[in-house]
């Protein structure tokens, strides 16, 4: 909650601020989930965003604050639509570094409705978490261990296994929740579940090519979008199934789907993402 409550410092300005961590860059959830928060701020508590749609224009310096600057785009009778830009000062200049489009809706009578049915899958009990993958694989899992207190992990198996993974079967799955409870808000939770959809999901685009987590390749998001179909706890378990359709000139497409523990299909994720060979 640290993390998702932002300093409002005048009208449509808000700033975030960055947990200490190792890493020399903020993490991409952390940017889009504040950013979603401070749309989300400026819009009727009973409008709920359906869809964020985001570009990363610059690593985030996390010894920097962040500035989001939320534009007012449209304030209709059905649907509200905020653009937010994340600005950080580099080198004596204010830069944008992350770009971000938010539209909420008010709701209303369902015409149709349909949903991808969840996986027959494990549930998250018993399953190992990130202590048992940080013990299994210490030096290349070690930068895990901050984000294990933020978001609880269980894996249907190993993302540090090196095997590639063969069509039909591509697709990479786990549990998660934030850990602690968060309060009885939806856009929190909106924000939270954004927060998590970071995660995990450009590994998709190593998986036919194999290597995992550990392989000698690294990755940067380029954009984020995620739909919302319905309201979920971040705070309870949700299953989180991650796949690559395509890859091509350096880049991977990602796509995510999410389900809460019961089967309810809330969420819908999306994303490309750079990938280069540390070799």
């Amino acid at each position: 909650m640290a993390v998702l409550d932002l300093e409002e410092r005048g009208p449509g300005l808000f700033v975030g601020s960055t947990p200490s961590v190792r890493q020399q860059r903020i993490f991409g959830g952390q940017v889009a989930a504040q950013a979603l928060s401070a749309a989300s701020a400026t819009v009727a508590a009973e409008r709920a965003v359906h869809s964020l749609h985001s570009y990363f224009l610059r690593p985030g310096d996390p010894q920097e604050e962040i500035r989001y600057e939320v534009d007012d785009l449209r304030e209709g009778r059905s649907f509200s639509t905020r653009r937010v830009v994340a600005r950080q000062t580099r080198t004596g200049r204010d830069v944008a570094i992350f770009a971000l489009t938010a539209d909420f809706h008010a709701g209303e009578r369902a015409v149709v409705e349909h949903s991808l049915p969840m996986p027959d899958v494990p549930g998250p009990d018993g399953l190992p978490g990130l202590s048992e993958v940080v013990a299994a694989h210490p030096e290349a899992a070690a930068n895990l261990i901050s984000m294990g207190r933020v978001v609880e992990q269980r894996y249907l198996a190993d993302p540090f296994d090196p095997e590639p993974r063969v069509p039909p079967d591509t697709a990479q799955r786990g549990w998660f929740r934030v850990a602690g409870r968060l309060p009885e808000d939806d856009a929190v939770h909106a924000a939270a579940l954004t927060f998590v959809s970071d995660l995990t999901l450009l590994s998709a685009g190593l998986a036919r090519s194999g290597g995992g987590w550990g392989g000698g390749t690294v990755g940067a998001s380029l954009d984020h979008a995620v739909w919302f179909h319905r309201p979920i706890r971040a705070d309870d378990w949700f299953l989180y199934e991650t796949d690559s359709p395509a890859a091509a000139s350096g880049r991977a497409l990602c796509f995510g789907h999410i389900w809460a523990a019961d089967g309810t299909h809330v969420a819908s994720v999306a994303q490309e993402g750079l990938l280069r060979s540390l070799g």
